[in-house]
């Protein structure tokens, strides 16, 4: 059974609060000219001279058009509050992906450019937790490390054990990465979902 979106007749909603603007968060949902917007990134800048401002990335729910928009740090903004559950990662079907709630095994599509730059790191089985709003997904967090093999790199260094001068690699999921001399193809490694980066061999 697939939770299918609904249509709204309004975009106000009584979750709604109003926050400052530098508290906003990625995966956040803000309503902005009357529309709901999930949000991508939020950057906070504070100059010597100057009014502090944040700069927040978001994507508009009900079409993906993707906007920045500037605020001042202490400007107000309406946030709308989101549920985050847990959901299994199934497989991908097209341009969407598709979860399962463990507990009612209810299936949910997830449009990829929700899941954005995670889509490699994605695996049969793995727990994630989605931002749920209105039944729709609007934002996806995966476990902060993940277990990959290696699929090309340099040889293997012989002798050398040090990791202060790491290799170029790249991973089975097609993500570019940096691993120490000794790790060569076929090796399974665990890396960091945030920015991919080597965190250690895996121990299974």
């Amino acid at each position: 059974m697939s939770i299918r979106r609904r249509r709204r007749t309004s975009s106000r909603t009584s979750h709604v609060v109003k926050v400052i603007a530098s508290s906003v968060r990625k995966g956040n949902v803000l309503e902005l000219d009357g529309h709901l917007c999930s949000v991508l990134s939020a950057e906070s800048f504070f100059p010597g001279k100057g009014t502090p401002t944040t700069q927040i990335d978001m994507r508009r729910i009900h079409d993906g058009t993707k906007m920045t928009q500037r605020y001042k740090t202490t400007e107000q903004v309406e946030r709308a509050y989101v549920e985050d559950r847990d959901f299994t990662y199934l497989y991908q079907d097209g341009e969407q992906y598709v979860f399962m709630n463990p507990e009612t095994f209810d299936q949910i599509n997830v449009d990829g450019d929700v899941v954005g730059n995670m889509a490699p790191y994605l695996q049969e089985g793995m727990k994630v937790s989605l931002s749920v709003f209105e039944e729709k997904a609007v934002s996806i967090e995966l476990p902060q490390r993940v277990t990959c093999e290696v699929a090309e790199t340099e040889p293997v260094t012989k002798g050398q054990t040090a990791s202060s001068s790491y290799k170029p690699a790249m991973l089975t999921n097609g993500v570019r990465t940096a691993v120490p001399p000794h790790i060569g193809p076929g090796v399974r490694i665990v890396v960091l979902t945030e920015d991919g980066s080597y965190v250690e061999r895996a121990k299974d």
